[in-house]
């Protein structure tokens, strides 16, 4: 019965986020919004089973469930708009991404650095018994949304081929309230959805004995990241590319924020210095594979299809090489 419920979890869980980027796009299109801000915003829908996730693991004592997911989300993320690139090759999806992308990498790079530091010094102190590396995260993230808001958008024009017609006429006939109302509802109900991954998930964990620092960071990271899948894919169909860069970087971002915001709900002293271990990898994985992220926007244009795809099959690799460590060094 958890196997199915979790299941259920999953596919909710999945046709949700299809609401979520369809509208993220109507939102995009008729407001006066950057498309930065725009694929943060969907970058934090999508990251909201993560939130549920985590609080609601911490709340059951489970810190490792809560940091799997997270750092393994990040991960997970990353290795989607790799596999994008590879199957669209074609498309070099990669040439459409802006400063807006470089910026967004970069802030997500540096909290990475403060959790790595985190978990090799074991910073001592903490604020009402919130650790200093969260509240360190929390102000890099408040100071590097507000610096990169203030770009002025120098997107690569996208394809002059039009979006299906239905997503046009959708796109014609829903309002701007409308899809905001749509939206926050389609985003409530991927918090719901969440929550129940949560619980099936720490009882998988106890079922199959795998330990939840490896469930975490692999069977639920990439359940949560389902959203930033499928609405990664529908960007695509849609042919916002930006959109779609800016979403899993967006929610890289943001589960970086939450990772930071659980500490305050984990009352047994800072929640980075519960972790196993085995974090280590998933941290170390996630920051080389922003960084080949940061190399491949900011390179000049390769000239041919062979050197274009080299950074995104580094990052399949490197995937899977944190996997098979995570899963090594996981105890139960």
């Amino acid at each position: 019965m958890t196997y199915i419920l979790f299941t259920i979890a999953a596919i909710v869980t999945f046709l949700l986020a299809v609401n979520l980027s369809t509208y993220a796009d109507i939102i995009e299109k008729k407001s006066a919004a950057t498309g930065a801000m725009i694929g943060l915003l969907l970058g934090a829908a999508t990251s909201l089973p993560e939130i549920t996730t985590s609080i609601t693991a911490v709340t059951i004592d489970n810190p490792d469930l809560a940091l799997g997911n997270l750092l393994g989300s990040n991960l997970f993320n990353v290795l989607i708009l790799a596999l994008f690139d590879l199957y669209y090759r074609r498309s070099r999806l990669l040439r459409y991404s802006t400063n807006e992308h470089a910026a967004t990498a970069g802030l997500g790079l540096l909290m990475s650095m403060v959790i790595l530091l985190s978990f090799i010094i074991s910073l001592p102190y903490s604020l009402w018994g919130v650790g200093l590396d969260s509240i360190i995260i929390i102000a890099f993230y408040l100071v590097g949304i507000r610096v990169i808001s203030q770009f002025t958008s120098n997107e690569v024009e996208t394809p002059v081929e039009e979006a299906n017609a239905r997503h046009q006429q959708r796109i014609q006939d829903t309002s701007l309230n409308q899809a905001i109302l749509y939206f926050a509802l389609a985003a409530i109900g991927t918090i719901l959805a969440g929550s129940l991954l949560t619980v099936t998930g720490d009882r998988i964990a106890q079922i199959s004995g795998l330990g939840s620092t490896f469930v975490g960071s692999l069977l639920i990271a990439a359940s949560t990241s389902l959203p930033e899948a499928v609405s990664s894919f529908i960007a695509i169909r849609l042919r916002n590319y930006s959109l779609m860069m800016n979403g899993i970087l967006g929610s890289n971002l943001f589960n970086l924020l939450i990772l930071a915001a659980t500490d305050f709900f984990f009352r047994d002293g800072p929640l980075l210095q519960a972790g196993n271990e085995a974090h280590v990898y998933s941290i170390i994985g996630s920051m080389l594979l922003i960084a080949i992220t940061l190399y491949a926007i900011l390179r000049k244009k390769s000239a041919n299809s062979l050197t274009y795809v080299i950074p995104s099959t580094l990052i399949v690799l490197i995937y899977l090489a944190s996997s098979y460590l995570i899963y090594t060094h996981s105890t139960v």
